[in-house]
């Protein structure tokens, strides 16, 4: 059986793992995960009871119960770095016995809901669309130092985008499909899904140009007129779903991403104040998870 060396599962004093600060019992096998801190009390402020609370550095923790459901949000930070920090260590928390530092004998799947914002890339989404991410195009690296499978359906779609000549020759995506069990709990006729653009970035990354040339200039642009024979399109930009995705499932967890569209960038809108649509996902989340 293998054993986790010091240097590999890292783990704090308390013995709770290390960026997180959080221990087995901490969390529920439900979990929400939200890019800002502040989310993270506006998720369990709908809750019926709080029964535990952490934070350390960026990584806030509420677990508690909702119309009976014990339910865990998570804050993780901007970005997919730190996506690899969360899933890693969630993970670590459910399967790896942190005292012995091995794997425990059965795994447990948890349900990982990424509840976010984003920017829409399609001119007939409104703002304030709740936006169901299909399948996450990465243009980060994250899942590129991870030794996962693709299935032919992935390999076929991006293959296909690629053929577009969309990116900089020196971009190199990856794909991943969000988990059909847990997405289609979210599902509904407001919902609008299409394919999500994972960047590693707000500006360059995302074809945005202040003060300094890009290689991006005009990309959403031509990822809003990208469509493709099974009506596969681009609908919104973030920044965390594509190794939310691709580390969760080769974990074998299930994972999806829900977003409020905050900007529409054909449009050239953006909403300053958006608190009551995200309360209102928020609840329309948690009465499905």
């Amino acid at each position: 059986m293998k054993k986790f060396a010091a240097t590999e599962l890292v783990l704090n004093s308390k013995n709770q793992v290390y960026h997180l600060g959080l221990s087995p019992s901490n969390l529920s096998n439900k979990i929400i995960l939200v890019g800002d801190q502040e989310r993270v009390s506006l998720v369990s402020s709908q809750f019926d009871h709080i029964g535990f609370k952490s934070n350390h550095r960026e990584f806030f923790c509420h677990t508690g119960t909702y119309k009976n459901k014990l339910i865990s949000v998570v804050s993780t930070g901007i970005g997919t770095d730190n996506i690899d920090i969360v899933i890693n260590e969630i993970d670590a928390l459910f399967n790896i016995d942190l005292d012995s530092r091995t794997e425990r004998p059965t795994r447990e799947n948890i349900e990982l809901l990424r509840i976010g914002t984003c920017g829409i890339l399609q001119a007939d989404v409104p703002l304030h669309s709740y936006v169901l991410t299909e399948y996450a195009l990465g243009l980060d690296n994250v899942g590129h130092f991870y030794n996962v499978d693709f299935s032919a359906e992935e390999k076929r779609l991006l293959d296909r985008i690629l053929s577009e000549r969309i990116f900089p020759e020196n971009i190199r995506p990856y794909l991943k499909k969000a988990s059909p069990d847990l997405m289609n709990k979210f599902d509904g006729d407001h919902c609008k899904k299409g394919i999500t653009v994972t960047s590693s970035g707000f500006y360059g990354p995302q074809g945005r140009e202040l003060r300094i040339p890009t290689y991006t200039r005009g990309l959403h642009e031509k990822l809003e007129h990208f469509l493709d024979e099974h009506e596969n399109r681009f609908v919104n930009f973030e920044m965390e779903s594509s190794a939310l995705f691709t580390l969760g499932q080769a974990l074998g967890h299930s994972c999806a991403t829900i977003c409020l569209g905050i900007a529409n960038r054909p449009n050239l809108n953006f909403s300053r104040d958006y608190s009551k649509e995200m309360k209102d996902l928020i609840t329309y989340s948690l009465d499905r998870i």
